[in-house]
């Protein structure tokens, strides 16, 4: 999890659990990430449905 941390979005995890300002910047970028696989999930579906 360390090593997935750091590769994503530049921080440890004693360094997201440590400062508020980077937790909410990680969990900004990961609803980011979340909403785009959304949009993918649908266009996907509409494609097939068509």
């Amino acid at each position: 999890m360390e090593k997935a941390m750091h590769q994503t979005h530049g921080i440890g995890y004693e360094e997201y659990n440590q400062d508020l300002e980077k937790r909410l910047k990680v969990e900004r970028e990961r609803e980011q990430d979340h909403q785009k696989s959304i949009a993918i999930l649908n266009e996907h579906q509409r494609l097939m449905h068509t």
